[in-house]
């Protein structure tokens, strides 16, 4: 191994143990459950919230699919009026946490809400969403943009000359769109799907709002109400495997769908919709937009705007904000400086041990925030005692849980980066450290810029972790949202909803640009509606 890499490899290695640590206490913890315990979980707990997490996952895929492609295709394939404002719009409910959701829906779905008293009008009945039904529609309305950023644009990268082809040849616009678009958008609609459907594994905030019994809830009133570690290590573990296991098919059916296209290859250019056209689009997008941001968006004003002329937002609120800040701030600056020796040493030298830094380091992705969380107190107690209770382990765990988005945003930017500067640096004399602080950290720091931005917008909207791990007295927006929305005082949990909303936009738009053509081409932002 090369001298510059060993040190690499000894500090990529640390940083992959430190992020694999709750993995490890969840398997540690679990495997002191008795076999009689095991057994009373298996015949009480584990079948039921198998069939209730797995059908939650299922029916929140198809909505999440069904909003997401035809959206996609809309925007993609056709020219109208407000098609950038509508792109934006589509967007834009990945900045609202699911528990912000959950929470104004069971508001105005309720009685004497505007939606529950329309419902009853044509119904004669109340509006129910404690149920699986309410909780998948919460969910397809946070997570459908998911699959409508990819799809839109596997549509528009798509090799416009194939469907012309099929046109030629006598084929409906149907059997154009199922035999030859659907293939080509194949491996999108896969990364989409998974990407929601791990989220709804590992949600916490819609189905402890609705109620809905799954893996991550259970988990959470294992640890908070009976204090049952053992058990809950063994719900997590099935959690986990679960996850595992929707990775590994995933992965195994994208890699039998891949498609290439020439780089000379026609890419489609909207066609100007028709007056018909135009009534589907604005009907059906005006419908998801109204639903899944307006709403909710309004909601936010409205009460955000009675909290301050009945004067709720005091100085405690604002320590509230500071707290969430400091928060976000410290784990976005952890997680983009131990980023760094991981996504170097795996761009630099790579080999089964730096991809096995790579594995471990990315495991906090697929564990739910209860998982890490559980994982951190395991640890403390076994080894650093005197931490427990403290702002550190909150910060280690959401530098565990967001440290795979630092790597990948660095890793991006690293990879780009042309080894024979790094070589020109050391010939003329450079260091390894002068050429890191020199040549390599200015090339990339806007991956590392990106990396830090992301993880601070996650750390944010954290919460089952923050519950279960915050110092006592140290509470954050997301813990007062579902404090005050437990004891229905709207008017403070719509101003912190509000605020989340608003420091969660930079992430928006910077996700928004790296979709676009990196020169800057004007038209071709124009094209794809940004």
């Amino acid at each position: 191994m090369h001298s510059v890499a060993r040190p690499l490899a000894g500090t990529a290695s640390l940083i992959a143990l430190l992020a694999a640590i709750p993995l490890i206490f969840v398997v540690y913890k679990s495997s002191g459950l008795t076999l009689v315990k095991w057994r009373g979980l298996w015949q009480s707990r584990i079948p039921e919230l198998f069939a209730n997490t797995l059908s939650l996952s299922v029916l929140v895929a198809i909505g999440c699919l069904i909003l997401g492609v035809s959206a996609a295709w809309l925007v993609a394939r056709r020219d109208f009026k407000g098609r950038r404002v509508i792109s934006w719009l589509l967007i834009l409910p990945l900045a609202i946490p699911t528990y912000v959701f959950a929470h104004i829906y069971t508001v105005i779905t309720a009685d004497d809400g505007w939606l529950g008293q329309i419902w009853l009008v044509f119904f004669d009945q109340s509006l129910d969403i404690f149920n699986i039904w309410g909780t998948a529609l919460v969910l397809i309305l946070a997570g459908f943009s998911y699959v409508f950023l990819l799809v839109r644009i596997a549509l528009m990268d798509a090799n416009s000359s194939l469907e012309e082809a099929a046109r030629i040849q006598g084929a409906s616009p149907l059997a154009v769109f199922w035999h030859v678009s659907l293939p080509l958008i194949r491996p999108a609609i896969a990364a989409a799907m998974a990407i929601v459907v791990l989220h709804t594994l590992s949600d916490f905030g819609a189905v402890s709002m609705l109620r809905f019994q799954t893996f991550t809830l259970s988990i959470y009133l294992q640890l908070s109400g009976r204090l049952d570690y053992e058990a809950a290590a063994a719900l997590s573990l099935i959690l986990v495997a679960l996850s595992f296991t929707f990775i590994i098919v995933e992965r195994f059916f994208r890699r039998r769908a891949r498609y290439f296209s020439q780089a000379q290859s026609r890419h489609h250019i909207p066609r100007k919709a028709s007056k018909g056209e135009l009534f589907i689009i604005w009907f059906w997008l005006g419908l998801i937009c109204l639903f899944a941001f307006i709403v909710p968006l309004l909601w936010m004003l409205q009460w955000s705007w009675q909290a301050i002329i009945s004067g709720a937002i005091d100085g405690r609120f604002w320590g509230y904000t500071f707290n969430s800040l400091t928060v976000a701030v410290l784990a976005a600056t952890v997680a983009m400086i131990i980023a760094l020796p991981v996504g170097l040493f795996h761009t630099r030298a790579k080999s089964w041990l730096s991809s096995t830094c790579l594995y471990f380091s990315s495991v906090g992705f697929v564990l739910p925030g209860p998982v890490v969380a559980l994982g951190i107190i395991s640890f403390a107690i076994f080894a650093l005692p005197a931490l427990y209770g403290g702002l550190t382990l909150l910060v280690l765990a959401l530098v565990i849980r967001f440290l795979p988005l630092a790597i990948q945003s660095q890793e991006a930017a690293m990879q780009q980066l042309t080894p024979s500067i790094e070589q020109a640096g050391r010939v003329l004399g450079a260091g390894p450290l002068e050429n890191l602080k020199r040549v390599i950290l200015p090339m990339i720091r806007g991956g590392m810029a990106s990396a830090w931005v992301l993880v601070f917008i996650d750390a944010i909207k954290e919460l089952p972790a923050t519950l279960l791990l915050r110092p006592v007295g140290f509470d954050t927006l997301p813990v007062r949202i579902w404090i005050e929305a437990s004891e229905e005082m709207l008017e403070l949990a719509a101003p912190a909803a509000l605020i989340i909303v608003i420091a969660t936009l930079p992430a928006i738009w910077l996700m928004t640009r790296t979709s676009v053509n990196r020169n800057g081409n004007k038209d071709e932002i124009a094209s794809r509606g940004f």
